[in-house]
Parts: structure tokens; C-alpha cells; sequence
């Protein structure tokens, strides 16, 4: 086939595209770097080799606090070692991997507008009169005489109105010009490569967005019945309100876990956030459950695990003679933010000092392990009432059996006179509050999702758009008595023949024979 009979190049119609200009200065050099689809499909291929070497092993910020080199180390020996110090552990967010994905939504852009805009001028200056020359040239072409004689000229008219009427009727959009006429449909079809891009554009911002801070958040919170922790950096705390647990039957392996759920309370903070004294104000309450997360306020958060961590809560005592045994009255000694003052008949207990975790240092003195966890809880009160000085007597309590042992309570109420006078007890296992589960739950918060979601749905779009549709024109040229007809269409070619064919048979002539004719010609050539 020669040049002058070979099918027109029909993408862009003829139209001029900057990545091809002859002469170049350094920013056409560029332009026509990022508009090749050679250099696209290489970024593409580079970014998911990237992102596939990241999901090898555990990205280090899946875990708060982060996973260190050590974990590696543990977990997967040299390999590991050496993962973590070449940086794959926090591939997503690295410099290298974030300049792949902004160089791959740069070619995305350029080769867009490279072809975007020759296409969009090109389709939206088309004539209907085009030369014969162009219509022979076409995908699909048919040239003949028309039944009648040259000086029938308004027949000539009248084929051009046959065409278009059943043009229209095959849902194709016509324009005239004399007597050549353009049938044209589904145009828009070929914007769907274009609104594919769109989608993936939308899709790579958001990975770039979601390395900002505020966009995302991942906190595990550990919670022991009862307590209330603070939500990371956020003005949110969680309390634990309760946790249960059920178990499998045994069956000799031991206790399984059938299910676990928290009852978990949300609390804004309004004033104070972050100190030992934040003031709260209930905004949501819920049970989560493994699978079936607490949803607030864009925030998910998920049953991720537990512990078994018994805790001693409070302890509910009374203060007794010691002599004649007679009960003065009870309260509650908590071990966490217990209060400072509490009546026993008529005597007054004020804390004097409190100890979460009671132990001595190097020289003797009362200190505190933790300042949080109540392991060895130890209370100081000094007493005021009938028959103690006006300053008022101490008395040291430990609620715990094994640390009343331990440190010698009574010895040390005996020295200060208060162990002669009083006891200060709980009555039974029935006053005593123990928190035996310790909840971690994960709160997880991602405001780009509906962004990905919109990005999909624009992708599939485009995705229908390019693979059910097709952009279908058909050219028909009445010269007196000769007819031309030419037809493109950028896909199915098998469905444009079928249409030109009908076309011909309503102009008197044999289509689907004409139309084969013509095939079996261009395969000769």
C-alpha cells in the first residue's frame, strides 16, 4: 500500500502536537520527556516496584510507638537490619518514593495536554464538506455512481437528505454543508483516556496529601477498666468503661477467646487537656467489638486487643477501735486521684500523702515507683478527733495484704501511736474493686477517603467511557452523480462497517456487499 492510498492517521486529526515540533528550546526538551508514554510507563513500573518493596516487611509507622531497628533485627536478622537502614522501613514516606509519584502525575498532566488539546480543536472545528481524497483515505471507504444522470442534480440533493435522515436514525448527530453531509456520535467517548487521568491525578495527590499531618491519624490507646486515657495529640479522651470477654468450651487447648468487646466512652476535653486535671465533657458512648469499630466524628475506633493486668480500683474500709472493736464508718479509698479528705464518725481523715507504687529509696524515705500504676498502693492520713493531739496522728495503710507484710504496717502505726488506737481495714473480698483487663483499642482517622473514593469513581468512568463507547464518524460526499463515502471510528471496526452498510442500502445500494468488496480489496493490498 502506498503512502498516497494508506489509511490518515486519525488520533488527533491532523492537528500539531508541541512534543513533536521540529525546533526545540529546553523547555519544548522537557515537555516532550514528560508527554512520552516510554517515560510514563518507566515511572509507572519504578513507583510499583517502590511500593512493592515496601510492603516486604512492616513499614515502621504501623505501630505506635514506631517499630526501631532492633524489632527488625530480632524479627528477620541481617535482612532486616539492612531494610531499616536503607530506609525501605518508611518507604511511603520518603523523599525518593515521593518524587516518583510527583514525577509520574507531571507525566500524567503534560501527556494530557500534549494530546488533550490538539484532540479537543481538532474535533470541534470538523466540517461536514471534506475533499475526496480524505474520504478515500478512511478506515472504512465506498465510492460509486448513484443511479441517475448527471443533470439530475436535485437528486443529487435528495441522496444527501437520505443519508442524513438515516444517519439521525442511527442516533448519529449530523451537520450539512451543500450536499456533503457528517453523521457523528458518542464524541465524548474519547475523552474517557482523559478522565481516566483526572481519576489517577486525584488518586496520586492524595497519597502525597496523606503524609501531612492532619489528614491521617493512627493512635493505639491502652485503657484498664475503669480508666481514661487521652486520644494521641487530639482533644478527645477515651475511658474504658467496661470490658468483657468470652471464651471458647475448653477443649483441653486451653482458654480461647470467642469474643471481646470495650464499653467505651468518648469525652471532648474543653479546658486543661494534657494535664492530670482535664476537664471532660461526655460526647459519645458505644460498644467496639473486633470488627465492628465505634464511628465519631470521622474517627474509627477499632477493638484491637487486650491484657489481662488485675488492678486494684478502690477498696472500701472502716476505721475501728482497736480496743472495744466498734466501727466509727466506712469510705472508699481509690487508687487513682483518691480524694483528699474523709469522715469516720467523729473522727477526720485527710490524705496526707499517697503513694501508687509505695517503696523506699537508698536513705529510708517513702517513694513512688510509678507515679501512674497503683501496684503497691499506700496511703498516709493524718487523723483528728476525741482523744488524738489538735495536730492530729498519722497512720500509714497499705490495702494489700502482701504489702502490709512487706513494709511492716503495724510496726510502723505502733511507732507513731495511732497502731494502738485504730485499724483501718476492708471487711471482705465484697468491698474490694479490682479492674482485671487492660483494653487496646485503635482510633484510626482518615479524611482522604471519600477523596479516593471520588478518584475511583472518576477512573471507572473513564475506564467505561474508553471500552464500552466509541467515537463513530461517517463522511458522505454527493458530486453530482458520484458518491464517496468515508468512515472512521478509533475502535470496532466491525460495528462501523455494519453501520456504513446500512447507510448504502438506503441510498439503493448493495452495503454489506460493497462493503466486503472494499475489504477483501485492502487485504489484496
Amino acid at each position: 500500500m502506498s503512502e498516497d492510498t494508506k489509511p490518515l492517521d486519525m488520533r488527533y486529526d491532523g492537528a500539531p502536537r508541541r512534543s513533536q515540533k521540529a525546533e526545540k528550546d529546553w523547555l519544548d526538551h522537557v515537555w516532550s520527556f514528560f508527554s512520552s508514554v516510554k517515560v510514563g510507563v518507566w515511572l509507572i513500573v519504578l513507583t510499583l516496584l517502590g511500593a512493592a518493596v515496601g510492603s516486604i516487611l512492616e513499614q515502621e509507622d504501623r505501630r505506635i510507638p514506631p517499630y526501631r531497628i532492633d524489632f527488625y533485627q530480632e524479627k528477620y536478622g541481617w535482612f532486616g537490619e539492612w531494610y531499616y537502614k536503607l530506609g525501605l522501613s518508611h518507604t511511603y514516606t520518603s523523599w525518593w518514593f515521593q518524587l516518583l509519584v510527583v514525577l509520574l502525575g507531571t507525566s500524567i498532566v503534560v501527556a494530557s495536554l500534549d494530546r488533550g488539546i490538539p484532540l479537543y480543536k481538532a474535533l470541534k472545528k470538523q466540517r461536514p464538506a471534506r475533499t475526496v481524497e480524505f474520504l478515500r483515505r478512511q478506515g472504512v471507504a465506498f465510492e460509486s455512481d448513484l443511479p441517475f444522470a448527471p443533470h439530475e442534480a436535485a437528486k443529487a440533493s435528495a441522496a444527501a437528505d437520505a443519508a442524513e435522515r438515516t444517519l439521525r436514525a442511527m442516533r448519529y448527530r449530523t451537520s450539512r454543508e451543500g450536499d456533503a453531509v457528517l453523521g457523528e456520535k458518542h464524541r465524548w467517548s474519547r475523552w474517557g483516556p482523559y478522565v481516566n487521568h483526572v481519576g489517577l491525578i486525584i488518586f496520586l495527590l492524595i497519597v502525597l496529601v496523606r503524609t501531612l499531618p492532619g489528614f491521617t491519624m493512627e493512635e493505639y490507646v491502652d485503657v484498664l477498666e475503669g480508666d481514661t486515657a487521652r486520644i494521641g495529640d487530639t482533644s478527645y479522651y477515651l475511658q474504658n468503661e467496661n470490658f468483657t470477654v468470652e471464651y471458647h468450651e475448653d477443649d483441653g487447648r486451653g482458654l480461647v477467646p470467642k469474643s471481646f468487646k470495650t464499653e467505651a466512652v468518648v469525652y471532648e476535653c474543653r479546658d486543661r487537656c494534657g494535664t492530670t486535671d482535664p476537664e471532660l465533657v461526655e460526647a459519645f458512648r458505644g460498644e467496639t467489638l473486633v470488627n465492628h469499630p465505634l464511628r465519631f466524628r470521622g474517627m474509627s475506633i477499632y477493638q484491637y486487643g487486650y491484657r489481662e493486668t488485675p488492678q486494684l480500683r478502690s477498696v472500701k474500709v472502716s476505721l475501728r477501735d482497736k480496743a472495744t472493736g466498734e466501727t466509727y464508718g466506712s469510705f472508699t479509698l481509690k487508687t487513682v486521684n483518691p480524694d483528699l479528705a474523709y469522715e469516720a464518725g467523729p473522727y477526720k481523715l485527710r490524705l496526707h500523702n499517697y503513694y501508687p507504687e509505695f517503696s523506699l529509696d537508698a536513705d529510708g524515705q517513702p517513694t513512688s515507683v510509678s507515679a501512674e500504676r497503683p501496684n503497691a498502693p499506700a496511703y498516709i492520713f493524718m487523723i483528728t478527733g476525741p482523744g488524738l493531739p489538735e495536730a492530729g496522728a498519722s497512720y500509714i495503710y497499705f490495702p494489700r495484704e502482701v504489702d502490709k507484710l512487706r513494709f511492716k504496717q503495724d510496726e510502723l502505726n505502733a511507732a507513731v501511736g495511732t497502731g494502738e488506737k485504730f485499724v483501718i481495714s476492708a471487711g471482705g473480698m465484697e468491698d474490694v474493686e479490682v479492674a482485671l483487663y487492660t483494653s487496646t483499642l485503635a482510633v484510626r482517622k482518615d479524611l482522604t477517603v471519600p477523596y479516593l473514593l471520588v478518584g475511583g469513581a472518576i477512573c471507572m468512568a473513564g475506564l467505561i467511557m474508553c471500552f464500552y463507547w466509541q467515537h463513530r464518524r461517517i463522511w458522505v460526499r454527493v458530486d453530482g452523480n458520484r458518491l464517496t463515502v468515508g468512515a472512521h471510528t478509533n475502535k470496532n471496526w466491525f460495528g462501523m462497517r455494519r453501520e456504513t452498510a446500512k447507510l448504502l442500502d438506503a441510498l439503493g445500494i448493495d452495503g454489506a456487499s460493497a462493503v466486503a468488496a472494499r475489504t477483501k480489496e485492502e487485504e489484496r493490498k
